[in-house]
């Protein structure tokens, strides 16, 4: 079967002389799902924006159905049949689904937007590609993984033959990663042809027929997924062997460094987003939070470290209230936090890599020569972290922008893991994580967790919190659901249904999440 798509010899070089790709030969065939895997820096997401216009390559060919073809923006991309779904969603949350589907390629009446038209198209759309959903409702109201239906759903309105999803399921419960691997395979059924991006082997192994490696901007392999384990793909794509196994002993919980008392918080339109929580967090354990996205733990977060104040309840760090303390004052009690949104609340982005590690080190005398700041003593510490949480980077006077997502992640765990914090407030801390990153980072979190620190872990991944949780609690609708005590005993479908609210405990087993 000839190759719907051949990128032949792509590189592409930033203006700081590195190489992003190197080279690159990448092949698709029509109807097959191809996963395309690497670590964080190898080159995918670069060689993925070449491929749908948003970069523009220095050397190399793309061919389409063996026609050469140049592509200056994601509008000559979408011409040729290529539509791309990014991990974070491209929606107006105030529209309608219609609206956004149909959103710059609005069906005309005259001069005027032919709405009916517009809602029966993607009516039939949906209907079409099960894709079912309701066309009238905001997309500010749908479930994480409606929304990814409305983004599919605005590819294949504008005729995309060739979707591309990046992390697809970073934050979909495992019924609605079941979900969208049943309507991939009847996409691929009808002769849709998928790439699909993933740190997630598991899932890569379950839904692909080829795979693709990436190491260090170069292309590595290409294989057939029945040809190899879950072991031999991060083996390609870090060049060295790496377990997933977590060595961890029982945890020995001593006294509560973070307690919530009953809390409550209500948006502008007087819902209670976090309606009556109460949970503790002790030294020497790690409590997990899972949810699906929109249902309080973003808010209930940054209620515990200070964006937001609470409308009643309260937070107590290390036996102190928190009442009227702002996140510099949490951060001088003795917490630290990872937040899940990097770019906005990680890092300052076109500040170095040096001066984001100490942003939040001002504090500390150990970086000064008397009263000023000591310019060998920052480049020390930096040159140390840099090379103990393998970052890669050009210097520490590298600009954090410059790096790729993965790598400025690493950075934001280096500066919040070396701050001798006795809480540590873990958010997605491996979101677009690659497998040998995201291993050291859950060692390191068990090393905290056995020194004695408090670790609050939120994760979309629950194989993660499973594997480094000693307890979970769920929640739903603003509420804990669920209090699960011995993590071995719980499934992925229970944990499911739970985050969805099909099931809930009583208030007894859920009261333990306070007062264990």
């Amino acid at each position: 079967m000839p190759d719907l798509i051949q990128m032949k010899e792509i590189s592409k070089i930033y203006g700081n002389g590195i190489y992003a790709n190197r080279h690159v030969s990448f092949s698709v065939r029509e109807g097959e799902i191809h996963a395309l895997v690497g670590e964080n820096g190898a080159g995918k997401s670069t060689l993925m924006k070449v491929l749908y216009g948003l970069e523009k390559p220095d050397s190399g060919e793309i061919l389409i159905n063996e026609k050469p073809v140049t592509f200056s923006s994601p509008q000559d991309a979408m011409k040729m049949g290529i539509g791309m779904v990014h991990q974070h969603f491209m929606l107006v949350g105030s529209l309608t689904v219609t609206e956004n589907v149909v959103l710059g390629y609005e069906p005309m009446s005259g001069i005027f937007i032919d709405h009916n038209k517009a809602r029966q198209k993607v009516m039939q759309l949906s209907e079409s590609f099960n894709l079912k959903i309701d066309p009238d409702i905001r997309t500010s109201d749908l479930a994480v993984g409606l929304k990814q239906k409305v983004e599919i759903l605005k590819a294949l309105y504008r005729g995309a033959k060739i979707l591309i999803l990046d992390e697809p399921t970073a934050v979909l419960t495992p019924q609605e990663t079941e979900e969208l691997f049943t309507q991939l395979k009847s996409l691929k059924k009808q002769g849709f042809t998928v790439i699909f991006i993933s740190h997630k082997l598991k899932e890569v192994k379950a839904i692909s027929d080829r795979i693709s490696v990436m190491r260090r901007g170069e292309m590595i392999a290409t294989v057939n997924t029945q040809d190899v384990s879950e072991h031999d793909i991060s083996e390609m794509m870090v060049g060295s062997n790496i377990t997933g196994k977590i060595e961890k002993e029982k945890a020995n919980p001593k006294e509560s460094y973070l307690e919530i008392k009953n809390l409550v918080w209500h948006d502008n339109n007087k819902k209670a987003v976090v309606n009556g929580i109460s949970l503790t967090v002790r030294s020497g354990e790690i409590v997990g939070i899972a949810g699906v996205e929109g249902n309080g733990q973003d808010e209930l977060i940054e209620l515990i470290t200070g964006l937001k104040a609470p409308d009643s309840g309260e937070i107590i760090l290390l036996g102190k209230s928190t009442n009227g303390k702002k996140i510099r004052q949490r951060r001088k009690m003795g917490m630290a936090y990872i937040p899940s949104d990097r770019m906005t609340l990680g890092i300052a982005r076109e500040m170095s890599i040096e001066n984001n590690i100490i942003s939040t080190k001002l504090d500390d005398k150990s970086i000064y020569n008397t009263i000023f700041l000591s310019r060998q003593k920052i480049k020390s510490l930096s040159k140390k972290l840099i090379s103990d949480f393998n970052i890669k980077c050009r210097s520490e006077r590298t600009e954090i922008g410059m790096l790729s997502g993965g790598n400025i992640q690493k950075v934001v765990v280096a500066r919040e893991f070396s701050s001798n914090s006795k809480i540590i407030i873990a958010e997605q801390p491996t979101r677009g994580i690659d497998v040998g990153a995201a291993e050291f980072i859950h060692k390191k979190l068990i090393e905290l967790r056995d020194n004695g620190c408090a670790v609050l872990l939120v994760s979309a991944d629950l194989d993660e919190l499973k594997k480094l949780s000693d307890s979970i609690v769920v929640l739903y609708n603003g509420k804990i659901t669920a209090y699960i005590d011995d993590v071995s005993d719980v499934s992925d479908s229970d944990l499911g249904n739970y985050m969805l609210g099909v099931k809930k405990q009583s208030d007894e087993e859920i009261g333990r999440a306070y007062n264990a």
